[in-house]
């Protein structure tokens, strides 16, 4: 069983930073591919951004190209979302998650495990 627990939410000025963490528990998740979705009220949950289960390849959702990085510590069996010049539309509830399944990675149906999702706000 895996269990992904994520953390570094909170609340930001346009134009600010966050760092988000999300950490294992269970099942190493070296081989896994792991990606951050994100869900803001009343929408859909969305791709934000994936790595792959090496670290090798990235992938980004256009709304975030440029300003998030995503990484991983395969050491610490974690990965981290670096947000930059964040904006007001970046509001949401992000949540990690982790697939052993090669794919896209930008579908929320690919994903196996997620966490519990923390809570980003960035005011104007």
């Amino acid at each position: 069983q895996v269990q992904l627990v994520e953390s570094g939410g909170g609340l930001a000025q346009a134009g600010g930073s966050l760092r988000l963490s999300c950490v294992r528990s269970g099942r190493t998740l070296r081989r896994h591919a792991m990606g951050w979705f994100r869900q803001a009220p009343g929408k859909e949950r969305e791709f934000v951004a994936a790595i792959s289960g090496g670290g090798g390849a990235t992938y980004y959702a256009d709304s975030v190209k440029g300003r998030f990085t995503i990484s991983r510590d395969n050491a610490d069996n974690a990965v981290s979302l670096q947000m930059n010049s964040l904006k007001p539309e970046d509001t949401a509830v992000y949540y990690c998650a982790a697939t052993m399944t090669p794919g896209t990675y930008r579908d929320r149906s690919e994903y196996d495990y997620w966490g519990q999702g923390t809570q980003v706000t960035v005011s104007s």
